[in-house]
């Protein structure tokens, strides 16, 4: 295989025993640099249009759950018709959010677990849970 060759799916096995978990992610967003690389696609991956991409996978996941009831949305991954749908949304969302964070130099781990802190600050366990109470209020 020359340099230019994309080993075949097969030769790049996805779970790695060894591999921590960051570890995978960093290799999976390197996967998604030089397959736009390998297409020419870097020049349309800036920060706008790459957080409008994601913007629109995020609203194709919705669609799946569009008019479900709770119920329902609970079990779209029995299906493997939605099932299938669902999981490639999700791959197509997180592609997107780490090609963003990739063009921005935003280390998605890091970031994740700041916003995790802050909101334990923000939302402190206190007595009894409220269930009726939601982050966004």
């Amino acid at each position: 295989m020359n340099e230019n060759q994309q080993p075949r799916p097969e030769e790049r096995p996805e779970e790695r025993p060894d591999e921590r978990p960051d570890e995978r992610l960093d290799r999976l967003q390197r996967r998604l640099a030089e397959f736009a690389a390998a297409r020419g696609w870097e020049p349309y991956h800036t920060p706008k249009n790459l957080a409008v991409a994601l913007s629109v996978e995020a609203a194709e996941l919705v669609e799946i759950f569009q008019w479900l009831t709770p119920e329902q949305s609970a079990k779209v991954m029995e299906k493997p018709e939605t099932a299938h749908r669902v999981a490639d949304e999700v791959a197509d969302v997180l592609a997107y959010l780490l090609q963003f964070c990739e063009v921005l130099g935003v280390d998605v781990l890091d970031a994740l677990a700041a916003k995790i802190e802050r909101n334990e600050l923000r939302f402190p366990v206190t007595g009894t849970p409220t269930p009726n109470r939601h982050s966004s209020e």
